[in-house]
């Protein structure tokens, strides 16, 4: 027997150096539950407290119903940290401008970054890979680095948003851009992350029928954080009109359903894209309703971020965030408690149903829907036990 298994050891050698290369497993490092894109001429250093007032205004000025510990925790969260995640936008959002104006754009708004009050993840949205924006969309890239590291180092959680993919080698393009700005701006190795925006169908189905994607994960060498589905320009592309463009329709369910198995176990998070039916006005009620109802099927999905907008978005976002998060957590508190003690009488859970109970209450306290305590008095779990449990890596 000891013959026959160092015998299959070296068999697969190989392939388990490869599983361990490409599907690590999850990333402990908590995820925000939103990006926010902000076009970079409006972007400045105060905009992320602003947004928080504004937010805080609308709930005021529109009464919603909420349950009154939630609402409590949505008020505190929209003083606190009112913006998980901020992108710089150059590209749809900002337009094509003379090379000087966007120069210009690309210096303030870094030193805006460098100065302000920003959230714990944030970053830039620079024009894609493609022929007719390449040269513009880096040297926009390098700009904005050079300006923001005159300031100081980079921030922690900075990350760079690559838009409009249409081939695997634009991300492997990427990656040997990340290695040389790196070079030019003393930064360490590795140091440049990217998202990669999944708004074409060619980043869904590559030329031969394969899952392109899933390749250009494997492209990006280790530096790709996310996938980030773009509702309305994959839309568009699908050749579906515009009174049908949308999140939840049938197109982008197998997109993200495609994205969410490409990117399963490599480390890469998946995100939701937006609705662009924004909370003003008169049609606030509604918009919050839709918006609302929108992310709550996206978390039921198993997708944890979306794009907001607006600042009226923050309101339903962290609403219906905290709601399914709270509603869920007494439910997964005791059947986790149920899977340590071994006690459970109508469920028995796998490892990997113990990991996702786990992960789910991770993420609750990581977005502030609940907190140390009262996850520990219900689970009876304290979080370096439950951070162990969410995150079961390979190797």
């Amino acid at each position: 027997m000891d013959e026959l298994l160092s015998e299959l050891d070296h068999l697969l050698a190989p392939v388990d150096a490869e599983l361990l290369r490409r599907y690590p497993g999850d990333s402990p490092a908590r995820q925000p539950v939103h990006t926010v894109y902000v076009p970079a001429d409006r972007f400045h250093a105060d905009l992320c407290p602003e947004w928080g007032a504004e937010a805080t205004r609308a709930m005021a000025e529109h009464p919603v119903e909420l349950d009154a510990e939630v609402r409590a925790r949505v008020v505190d969260k929209l003083d606190r940290e009112p913006i998980e995640d901020l992108r710089v936008d150059f590209e749809d959002g900002y337009g094509n401008r003379p090379d000087d104006e966007e120069d210009s754009a690309a210096r303030t708004a870094a030193a805006a970054m460098a100065r302000g009050h920003m959230p714990p993840f944030l970053g830039i949205r620079f024009k894609s890979l493609e022929v007719a924006t390449r040269r513009r969309g880096v040297r926009t890239l390098d700009l904005f680095l050079g300006t923001l590291l005159d300031a100081g180092p980079l921030p922690d959680g900075f990350v760079v948003t690559l838009p409009k993919v249409t081939a695997v080698e634009q991300v492997a393009a990427m990656t040997v851009a990340c290695e040389r700005l790196e070079v030019a701006h003393g930064l360490p190795p590795g140091r440049l992350r990217f998202e990669i925006q999944v708004e074409t169908p060619q980043a869904i189905l590559g030329p031969h029928g394969t899952a392109a994607v899933a390749r250009m994960i494997d492209a990006a060498a280790g530096r790709c954080t996310g996938l980030h589905y773009g509702t309305y320009d994959y839309s568009a592309a699908l050749g579906i009109s515009a009174a049908f463009q949308s999140m939840e329709h049938p197109a982008a369910d197998h997109a993200k359903a495609v994205m969410q198995l490409a990117a399963a176990g490599t480390g890469v998070r998946v995100s939701d894209g937006s609705t662009n039916v924004l909370p003003v006005g008169d049609g606030t009620t509604d918009a919050w309703r839709l918006h609302a109802r929108l992310v709550r099927r996206s978390l039921e999905r198993g997708f944890y971020q979306g794009w907001d907008l607006h600042p009226g978005q923050l309101v339903t976002r962290y609403a219906a965030t905290y709601g399914f998060f709270r509603e869920g957590l007494a439910a997964a508190a005791e059947r986790l408690r149920d899977y340590v003690g071994q006690t459970g009488d109508g469920v028995l859970d796998e490892p990997a149903t113990a990991q996702a109970l786990a992960a789910f209450v991770v993420r609750g306290l990581n977005c502030g829907a609940t907190d140390d305590s009262e996850v520990a008095e219900l689970t009876g779990l304290d979080r370096t036990t439950l951070d162990s449990f969410a995150c079961r890596r390979v190797g």
